[in-house]
């Protein structure tokens, strides 16, 4: 049987990476991306070997109705991977309104509302799989990043709550809790910023976006097919 799952943010190092490992298995993928064309036409030929579907969709979902042109351009599915998202550094005395509009609208009015209009589709299944991607700091908050904090504990409630309406249907919700993961997220990181980091997590080192990408791989498993409304901390031992 074909499955088809969508991950948005696809463009980003995460999504790269779960899109490769859901090929890799034999799904079919809608791609979502914003503005990083070349990144997705590049992630295209990697995935061209393994022979399935792989639709691209460019939405701005930061927008306000940017979720409508994802729904329109999904047929079949079976499983939604919450990945886009920015971040945000700074004090919450500097934040601007229009930021936090922006990273409202993309960690949790989007997901929303692309969820409630998808769900028909996974319904009509009687099962299927919805992930989110948060962050460390939903579970534990950080300074200078009050706002990111915010909207990533919001995705957890999300989890909690959308899980318990939607188990009776077969339908299994999770959320992923990545730490400190090597991507463009990091850039902006010194050398000696990057070591100092990689001293404060017990490992010893970052996570790979294949780190996460296995993750999701498990959550979309029949292995893990009594886990729903948890959080799966990816993080090396980090701020446990």
């Amino acid at each position: 049987m074909r499955k088809y799952a969508l991950i948005t943010g696809a463009s980003g190092g995460i999504g790269e990476a779960i899109a490769v490992k859901l090929a890799e298995e034999g799904y079919h993928l809608y791609l979502h991306y914003y503005e990083n064309k070349k990144a997705i036409e590049m992630l295209l030929e990697r995935l061209q070997p393994f022979g399935g579907e792989y639709i691209p969709i460019q939405a701005d979902l930061s927008s306000k109705n940017g979720y409508k042109k994802v729904v329109k351009n999904i047929f079949s599915l079976d499983a939604i991977i919450h990945n886009c998202g920015i971040s945000h550094y700074g004090l919450l005395v500097d934040l601007e309104d229009s930021m936090a509009e922006k990273l409202i609208n993309l960690h949790v009015t989007t997901p929303l509302l692309l969820t409630s209009h998808l769900l028909p589709k996974l319904l009509s299944k009687s099962g299927g799989n919805i992930i989110v991607i948060s962050s460390i700091w939903g579970q534990t908050g950080a300074a200078c990043e009050v706002a990111y904090s915010t909207v990533k504990g919001a995705q957890l409630s999300f989890v909690k709550a959308l899980s318990k309406e939607l188990a009776f249907n077969g339908i299994r919700v999770n959320a992923i809790a990545p730490g400190a993961v090597q991507t463009a997220m990091l850039e902006g990181f010194s050398f000696d910023e990057l070591e100092a980091l990689k001293h404060e997590i017990p490992m010893g080192r970052l996570a790979s976006p294949e780190n996460i990408a296995d993750s999701v791989s498990f959550l979309l498993s029949e292995k893990s097919s009594y886990i729903t409304g948890q959080v799966l901390a990816v993080n090396g031992g980090w701020y446990t």
